[in-house]
């Protein structure tokens, strides 16, 4: 039994990427709207994630001696469920129920609905904390698998998150590797503009992380990053701090103002789907 379906696979991290992003163009076409902006950006760093880094098994998602990942910005549950879809842990057929009444794909994540959510995404800044108590629990057991936890530049503002970046250091936690969707937007204007998060590498390594900062949207540059980061031979938490374009693979979504939360007029997602499909041939 296969631990990690890319090794039967002959599917590229390439295709991955872009199946992911159609899996969620098509669910944001559910609903007319959502956070289609940040999956379209995310999913080079998913595909790595699904397709490379994790270790798992489709067939059974609760498989104790699996890789978890954990998604901290609840609201990029659009994001996993396109990965998840790919993945083949949720049927395809399913994103058609996107956001619906009944559906295993709310909105926002919420680990109770949906096979491979591993946590539910409230407020900010509460997934890393978490992902510090599984770590600790993992190692208690002996166990060699390792979290993933996903969080955003914007979870940087919350005070929680730079708790659970101490405490991961001072518990020598080597069995975490954070990884920080960096593309400047939040909900009220650009990350920067409302609480600076920079100097972001030095300050990750001031508190004792193996930092790795890298382009989001480079599969061959995340490869490396995340095998540096799995390998790394210290006893610290890693961290891969990946600069991301929002929207990434449908240009008129790439140069809109904002992107935070996405409300495209009926024709336009037939435009994107087909802008997406346009950039797979170039």
């Amino acid at each position: 039994m296969t631990t990690h379906p890319s090794f039967a696979s002959s599917k590229t991290l390439v295709e991955r990427a872009h199946n992911i992003r159609r899996h969620a163009l098509r669910m944001g076409q559910v609903q007319g709207q959502g956070y289609v902006g940040q999956a379209l950006g995310a999913a080079d760093l998913l595909a790595v994630s699904y397709f490379h880094a994790l270790s798992y098994r489709p067939e059974d998602p609760e498989w104790e001696a699996r890789d978890r990942f954990y998604l901290s910005i609840g609201h990029y549950a659009i994001a996993l469920y396109a990965a998840l879809i790919e993945a083949e842990i949720i049927p395809l057929d399913e994103l058609e129920t996107y956001g619906s009444d009944d559906s295993r794909l709310p909105m926002s994540g919420m680990a109770t609905y949906t096979p491979g959510m591993e946590i539910t995404g409230g407020s900010l800044g509460q997934g890393l904390g978490i992902a510090v108590g599984a770590c600790l629990g993992l190692k208690r057991k002996g166990s060699p698998s390792f979290v993933y936890n996903l969080l955003s530049d914007g979870e940087l503002n919350e005070g929680s998150t730079w708790e659970a970046v101490m405490s991961a250091s001072h518990w020598k936690l080597d069995n975490l590797i954070a990884i920080v969707d960096v593309n400047n937007q939040q909900a009220d204007g650009y990350s920067s503009e409302i609480l600076s998060f920079e100097p972001i590498v030095d300050r990750w390594q001031a508190f004792g992380w193996f930092t790795q900062r890298v382009d989001g949207n480079d599969l061959e540059t995340l490869v490396a990053a995340f095998d540096a980061a799995r390998n790394h031979p210290g006893t610290q938490p890693r961290v891969i701090i990946c600069d991301t374009k929002m929207g990434k693979g449908v240009p008129f979504l790439e140069t809109r103002e904002k992107t935070h939360f996405i409300r495209v007029e009926e024709h336009e997602w037939d435009l994107a789907l087909s802008n997406l499909e346009e950039g797979k041939k170039q």
